[in-house]
């Protein structure tokens, strides 16, 4: 599995360490106005499972959740891409992270869906065989996603649009789970796969096909964000304590995530999310964790919504978006609160 000699936490270790003063230094926590709030409205928070691991601080979170006093952390389990978003709108779920893209989309159907943090930048590669250099070259081209409307087709279909492509007739798309489409990219049945973690680092270590974007690094892509927390907005409108409760704790875990990869890596394995720790750990020190609190979500929302119109998968400009679907309130406060 890896390197074994990062121990993992215990649950009372790390709710232990919480309270510690070295702790909230080091990890920058800082418990006091947490303490000097109201108790939550709600002792039970509902959030969601997709595959990969780039949302990994939303499992991080869960015992910093309860140390915000909830009771009882729930995970409803979904797919990545458009479906976390309807889950929310039914009320089956309270908050999660998910790509920011699939969030516009359901805003502009007219779901209840309201963004309340950025979370982190570039967890999206994109790999091609050797015809596939850059995005322009997947004209005519075989592209596998998991499905039309997942993450990874909503994410592409956005960078094809940038560049003139039009993504419903230039891109042949093959639907398949992640693996079988790592699978497809390897034998060269497909000339292009778009991933997130872990499937990229599988990839890289691997060697199979070689990057042709990068949205940690690439630009325009890695000057935004890529996943973000969305609420359900009744849950949000009733329940404001719970909810920038627990909004900090998935910002605290995103800093967790970065500070500690080797432990949050070995979390998010020891409960399941992922097998391969060591993909887990290259994971934590390739997304940019720390980013939340100097990127701005709502260049974010306008950026994408602006790429979502010109790939004909929304009708609402990004000033509707962001007047129906936007709640900075509390990521404002807890930059204040949360100071690197």
């Amino acid at each position: 599995m890896g390197d074994s000699r990062s121990k993992p936490w215990s649950r009372r270790e790390f709710l232990g360490g919480l309270t510690t003063a070295a702790a909230a230094v080091s990890w920058g926590l800082t418990p006091k106005p947490a303490a000097a709030e109201p108790a939550p409205e709600t002792t039970t928070i509902r959030l969601i499972r997709i595959p990969g691991i780039c949302i990994a601080p939303q499992y991080v979170a869960e015992d910093l959740l309860r140390a915000e006093g909830f009771r009882r952390v729930d995970y409803v389990e979904s797919q990545a891409g458009i479906e976390p978003a309807k889950i929310l709108s039914s009320g089956q779920a309270d908050l999660t992270m998910n790509f920011v893209a699939p969030f516009i989309i359901r805003m502009d159907a007219g779901d209840p869906v309201v963004l309340l943090a950025g979370v982190h930048v570039g967890c999206f590669e994109l790999f091609g065989t050797e015809g596939v250099h850059k995005v322009t070259d997947l004209r005519g081209r075989t592209v596998a996603v998991q499905a039309l409307g997942s993450s990874q087709h909503v994410f592409l279909s956005t960078m094809a649009a940038y560049v003139g492509l039009d993504p419903q007739r230039d891109i042949n798309w093959v639907t398949r789970p992640s693996a079988e489409g790592m699978r497809l990219l390897a034998a060269g049945k497909v000339d292009a796969y778009l991933g997130f973690p872990p499937d990229p680092q599988e990839l890289r270590a691997k060697k199979v096909g070689h990057v042709v974007v990068s949205s940690a690094v690439d630009r325009p892509w890695s000057q935004y964000f890529c996943c973000t927390v969305g609420g359900n907005r009744e849950f949000v409108r009733r329940h404001p304590v719970a909810t920038k409760r627990a909004v900090r704790a998935i910002l605290k875990a995103a800093d967790i995530c970065a500070r500690e990869p080797e432990r949050a890596a070995r979390t998010v394995v020891e409960r399941g999310y992922v097998r391969n720790y060591d993909y887990a750990r290259q994971t934590m020190r390739d997304v940019p964790y720390t980013q939340w609190r100097s990127y701005d979500p709502e260049d974010t929302v306008r950026f994408y919504a602006l790429r979502l119109r010109e790939a004909g998968m929304i009708k609402s400009s990004p000033r509707q978006i962001i007047a129906r679907g936007t709640d900075w309130r509390f990521l404002n406060e807890l930059k204040k609160e949360l100071k690197g």
